[in-house]
């Protein structure tokens, strides 16, 4: 993938380790006690089969983004990703297109420009793009393990946005928020649903993403999680106008 700028940012693909430490570094900021205490990078071995993106800002080559991506030929391969670890995702080993899985999506915690995730979607979409991808999937994080705090928000996935039965994830990870069914007969604050709900997933939504039914406690990463599938056709044709004039 060829670099993308805009004038404050640019997205490329980590070419060294040294790229790569920039990264779990990053991602230890924003994720804390994950990954290896003693060097303060959130690192595993899934860092050694995916591709980074790095997104820094063009004046000063501070990194405020980063993500990783992982290609699967198609759905056959689905047990290899990350996100298989917490799901048992055997309904989407029958999917037939290319897939991807993008993660460890973090920014930094001092920068809140909406401009980084707008480039960050514009160098996924040059990716997509560029290798026919047909479905992009990954974890979805709230901060904190507090479903309390999230009610509006779940109540809103489960009302709107909960997978197709074909595709949809079953519980896998011992610990989870089985959201769907607890909150069957809360109505969400749709206001307050959305102001709570993480930047990557919103966005998820707003293209026509899905997510599983229940949501992961996973007390390593201090997250509530949901796994979020996206069916490249599904997006709206403006949004996919809009993404691609951002990818050029």
């Amino acid at each position: 993938m060829s670099p993308i700028q805009t004038a404050r940012y640019v997205a490329t693909i980590a070419e060294s380790e040294a790229d790569v430490r920039a990264a779990q570094a990053l991602r230890y900021m924003v994720f804390r006690d994950a990954g290896d205490m003693s060097q303060n990078l959130d690192a595993d071995v899934f860092d050694k089969i995916c591709t980074h993106v790095l997104i820094r800002e063009v004046k000063t080559g501070k990194l405020t983004c980063c993500f990783r991506i992982l290609p699967l030929s198609n759905g056959s391969e689905i047990g290899h990703s990350y996100s298989a670890q917490f799901y048992e995702l055997s309904a989407l080993s029958d999917f037939q297109g290319s897939m991807v899985e993008l993660g460890r999506f973090c920014i930094h915690p001092d920068h809140n420009d909406p401009d980084i995730l707008r480039v960050a979607w514009g160098a996924m979409t040059r990716y997509v793009d560029d290798n026919n991808i047909e479905m992009l999937f990954g974890c979805s994080s709230f901060k904190g393990t507090d479903s309390d705090t999230y009610t509006d928000s779940f109540a809103m996935l489960k009302d709107r946005h909960l997978a197709p039965r074909r595709w949809l994830p079953r519980v896998k990870a011992p610990a989870v928020f089985r959201f769907a069914q607890i909150l069957r007969w809360r109505k969400p604050d749709a206001k307050l649903a959305m102001s709570r709900m993480p930047p990557l997933l919103r966005t998820y939504l707003l293209m026509g993403g899905w997510v599983s039914d229940h949501a992961v406690v996973d007390n390593h990463m201090d997250t509530l999680h949901v796994f979020t599938g996206l069916e490249i056709k599904s997006i709206p044709a403006a949004r996919k106008r809009l993404l691609r004039a951002v990818a050029q």
